[in-house]
Order: C-alpha cells, then sequence, then structure tokens
C-alpha cells in the first residue's frame, strides 16, 4: 500500500428511489415493514463495543398504533454513562492516531451498507419508529444520512489538504488534531439522517463520542449504531446510551475531558446546556465547542407578483409533509389580499386530498405525530386559536384514539403577532396573516421580527427587483433563504443547512463548515537551516 495521501471516492448525491406501485422497491420495502410490524426489537446500550442492559427498560411506542411497541430501549444510568465516557477516553489515542484514509473507510462503508443491504431495515425503522412516510423515510434515513457520510469524508480530506504556504529554508504545515477529550451528541427524534450524522462527524476527524438519541428515536439509532460497527467502526468510538437526556448531559457535561457537544433539538435545551457547560468551565481542560440546531418558526412571504399553483404546492408540502415535524417546516405564511382567496381555496383543496394515516401503507402522505405530549400542545393551540377568533380554513381536528393524528390544519389571523406566528409548535398547523397589497415593505419588517427563530424561509415572486429587497431585508431571518420555493427539503452539498438566532450556532450540517469544529489546529514549523548567531543585522 502506497504511503502516499490516497484520494477519496468524488461524492454524489444519492438517487432516490420513487417506491412507485409495482416497483421492486416498493414490494421489498413493504415486506420489511410488515415484518417490523410483528415484533418488537431489543435496543441494548453499545459501550465499548459491548451490547449492555440498562438500569431498567422502556418501550418506544408506534406514533400511529400507540398501543404497540417498536422497540423494548435499555435505559442507561449513571454508571453506564459513566462507563461510556471511558469506554470513549480508552479508544482516543489509537482512533486519533489512525490515518485518515481507516477513519474515512469506515464511514463510506456505512453509506454504502445505508444505501444497499440496510435500505429496507432503515427505512422501514423509520417508517414504523417515527411515522414517516416512503418518500420521508427514503430522503432521511437513506439518502441524506448516505449523503452526510460520503460528503463528510470528501470535505475532511479538503480539511487535511489546507495547508499554509512555505518560503525557502522552512516547511510549515497544519496538523488537524481532534478535540481534546470526548464529543457528547445529543440527537432529536425526527431525522434519522441528523441522528447518524452528530455523532459521525466529530469521529472521522478522530473525535471519540458519547451518543444520546431521542427515546423517540431509539429504533432507527439501534439499526444505525449496528451499520457503523458492521462497518467496522472500532470499539468505544461512539458509545450508544439510551433514555434520559438529562442525566447523560449532567455526567458528560460535569467531566473535565467534555470537549465538545454536537446537539440538535429545542432552544430552551440548547440554552441549557449552553449554561450547564459556562457553570462546568472551570474544571475542563479547555474551552469546549458548542454546535446546536435549536428549532425555527419558518416563513412563506408572497409578493402580488408571485404565481399562484406554485405557492400552493410550496406551502401545503412546506407545512404538511412529515406532519409539519421538520426544523425547516413552513408553519406562518404573508400572503397578499389579492392573492388569499385563490390561496385560500387551493390550499384548502390541497389540505382535504392529504392522505393520513398508518405510514405502513406505502400511499400514505401524512401519519401521526411523534407522541401524546405533542398532540397535546397541536389540540390546545387550535383550541386557543378558535377561542381567540381566529378563522380555521381547513382542518383542526385531532383523534388520539388509536395513533396521534392531527390534520393538517390551516389558521388566518388579523394579529400578525399572534401567538402561533411566533411559537414553534412542530406541528401540521400553518397560520396566515393577509396582508394589504401597499404593505410589502411593512411586512417584511413583520416577517424580520416577528419570531425569534432564523432557521429557514421562502419568498415567492416574479419581480427581480422585489425578490432583491426580499433577500436584503431577510439577510438575517433566514440561514437557509429559498427563493421561490418550499422552505424544507436542503440537500448535502447542495444546501447546507443551518440558522442563528435562536435556532441555533449555524455550523452548517453538510458542509465543511461543520467538520472544521470538530478540530483543533496545530501549527508546525521545521526550520531546515536553523541560524548561528544570535545578532541581528540591525545591530552592526
Amino acid at each position: 500500500m502506497s504511503d502516499g495521501r490516497v484520494p477519496v471516492p468524488t461524492p454524489v448525491n444519492e438517487p432516490i428511489l420513487s417506491y412507485s406501485p409495482d416497483s421492486p422497491e416498493r414490494a421489498s420495502l413493504a415486506a420489511r415493514v410488515r415484518d417490523m410490524e410483528g415484533q418488537t426489537a431489543e435496543a441494548p446500550l453499545v459501550i465499548g463495543g459491548r451490547e449492555m442492559k440498562g438500569e431498567e427498560t422502556f418501550d418506544q411506542p408506534s406514533p400511529q398504533r400507540h398501543s404497540r411497541a417498536v422497540a423494548r430501549v435499555q435505559a442507561a444510568g449513571t454508571k453506564h454513562v459513566e462507563q461510556a465516557v471511558e469506554a470513549a477516553q480508552g479508544a482516543a489515542r489509537e482512533w486519533a492516531a489512525a490515518p485518515f484514509e481507516e477513519r474515512a473507510a469506515v464511514f463510506l462503508k456505512a453509506a454504502d451498507l445505508i444505501s444497499g443491504p440496510y435500505r429496507d431495515t432503515l427505512n422501514a425503522a423509520t417508517i414504523v419508529g417515527q411515522s414517516k412516510s416512503v418518500h420521508q423515510a427514503e430522503i432521511d434515513a437513506i439518502c441524506e444520512l448516505a449523503d452526510f457520510l460520503r460528503f463528510n469524508v470528501h470535505y475532511a480530506e479538503r480539511i487535511l489538504e489546507e495547508q499554509p504556504f512555505s518560503p525557502d529554508g522552512m516547511w510549515n504545515q497544519m496538523d488537524y488534531r481532534p478535540l481534546e477529550g470526548f464529543v457528547l451528541a445529543i440527537t432529536p427524534f425526527n431525522f434519522t439522517a441528523i441522528a447518524g450524522n452528530l455523532p459521525s462527524a466529530p469521529a472521522l476527524m478522530g473525535n471519540v463520542v458519547v451518543w444520546k438519541p431521542s427515546e423517540k428515536q431509539a429504533l432507527a439509532a439501534h439499526y444505525t449504531m449496528e451499520i457503523f460497527r458492521k462497518a467496522g467502526l472500532p470499539d468505544g468510538v461512539i458509545n450508544l446510551v439510551h433514555g434520559d437526556g438529562a442525566l447523560a448531559a449532567d455526567v458528560c457535561m460535569g467531566h473535565e475531558a467534555f470537549a465538545g457537544l454536537h446537539f440538535t433539538g429545542s432552544s430552551a435545551v440548547l440554552k441549557s446546556l449552553w449554561k450547564k457547560a459556562a457553570q462546568n468551565l472551570d474544571r475542563y481542560r479547555g474551552y469546549p465547542r458548542i454546535v446546536g440546531e435549536s428549532g425555527g418558526k419558518d416563513f412563506v412571504v408572497a409578493h402580488p407578483s408571485a404565481e399562484v399553483d406554485p405557492l400552493i404546492v410550496a406551502l401545503g408540502r412546506g407545512a404538511f409533509e412529515y406532519q409539519g415535524q421538520k426544523c425547516s417546516a413552513a408553519s406562518r405564511a404573508y400572503i397578499p389580499r389579492s392573492l388569499w382567496p385563490d390561496v385560500r381555496d387551493g390550499v384548502a383543496e390541497l389540505a382535504q386530498q392529504i392522505t393520513m394515516g398508518d405510514v405502513g401503507d406505502l400511499s400514505t402522505f401524512m401519519g401521526a405525530v411523534i407522541d401524546a405530549g405533542a398532540f397535546q400542545k397541536h389540540k390546545e393551540a387550535i383550541a386557543q386559536a378558535r377561542a381567540a377568533g381566529l378563522e380555521i380554513v381547513v382542518g383542526g381536528g385531532t383523534d388520539d384514539s388509536e395513533g396521534w393524528f392531527v390534520e393538517p390544519t390551516v389558521m388566518v389571523t388579523e394579529d400578525p403577532r399572534y401567538d402561533t406566528m411566533k411559537r414553534e409548535l412542530f406541528g401540521p398547523i400553518l397560520t396566515v396573516y393577509v396582508y394589504d397589497d401597499a404593505d410589502w415593505n411593512e411586512t417584511l419588517e413583520l416577517v424580520d421580527t416577528t419570531s425569534p427563530y432564523g432557521l429557514t424561509g421562502a419568498v415567492f415572486a416574479r419581480d427581480r427587483a422585489v425578490i432583491r429587497e426580499a433577500d436584503d431585508a431577510l439577510r438575517h431571518a433566514a440561514g437557509n433563504f429559498y427563493i421561490n420555493d418550499k422552505p424544507t427539503g436542503s440537500v448535502v452539498g447542495q444546501q447546507p443547512f443551518g440558522g442563528s438566532r435562536e435556532s441555533g450556532t449555524n455550523d452548517k450540517a453538510g458542509s465543511i463548515l461543520n467538520l472544521f469544529r470538530w478540530v483543533s489546529p496545530r501549527s508546525v514549523k521545521e526550520t531546515f537551516v536553523p541560524p548561528l548567531d544570535w545578532r541581528y543585522p540591525h545591530m552592526g
């Protein structure tokens, strides 16, 4: 084998399978879904490469049939998290010393396992456990996760190739070290891809990780960990602990070797973790890296010049795909009065045509919201809106008799700063404010200042001057800004994802920027012929 660096394969985005009727991939996946629905998987802790039992177990229910457990999950206690930290530290030196090509090979193989023999399994786990439609599962659990792994390897190679200038007589090098300590990855329920990326991105750069996935995503996390191990990930590099997130954070962030947090979740939780890190600063070896994405209140603003039909589709898909449980979901819209009658009728018709139910039926568009707490929050928000006099254009119904189902709902408010124009609901609820056509500039200011978040947003217009106005006025309102398209659906390598304000640190998952956060560079200067005289020429 050559001692020189071997170029990694050039990444391309994983093709999305259509799962159209009578296609072979549809039949294969449907069989795997039926198989998974008929069993309760065992989801152990994985610490130092060993599958372990926790202090107790909990069940992960199926959101669309909450009486059925899809996984029996081992919950970590304090001692298990401490063991995970110890296992990570035990693996740190050898993993950091491994050639980049070896680390890259693990995650490139994992990507091929995901898009190959594990495709049905990881898709089915996401469908059954997180109530994602087949299309939403495919673009998340398979395509995006495989893309994260392949593109991250490509970006890591580019980082290593970035070296300083060396004038005559010396050789300057940049040594991209992993962080000194371990990284805690706390991952959300809504994206299997995010759950896989948050621990693997730091690991690719030579870090060791304690991974605490959401209890509501334990089944898919279990199979993701299985894939990493099957791909050759050494024991202890990523340690999987299920259960109480607060407990895991207390143990990990109270340890002197805590070096970084990779987080996706709510703004409130990210703030609490940031405060926890600040309180423990004196015990750490260095300042920890905090990388977090924490939700959004994402907007669609339409100008009177906008085309109505694309706007309707964008509102429907943006607000209701995956039950609105995306950080990027369209949840507030600003529509000019001249367009509103056509938009209103079109969105109402679209919402009424949406199929909602058990996503094990692969023709279903919408499933259930993730749990009873989410269901109750959405039910109460709709009831409060009715009581406040908001018009319910379509939807508004809820049913938790079998699964946690909330109808696709569109509400209209006359108050542009009403609660559901500001508060993240994370459900299939779109609130619309209808503005006078002449108030375009004032509406842009409303869009910018109403919500504390800054994640995604979209503008619809045909007038290029108007698009420039919106682009300038809303520059800080969205980290991902879409022109004549829905504010969801970022693709790795194409639209790196992340926002600022209360949406997080904007470190752009799916780009080279995120990976820079997981290295601690060291400058190395080698002088070939050192000076022999201590005096400088100016001394005569």
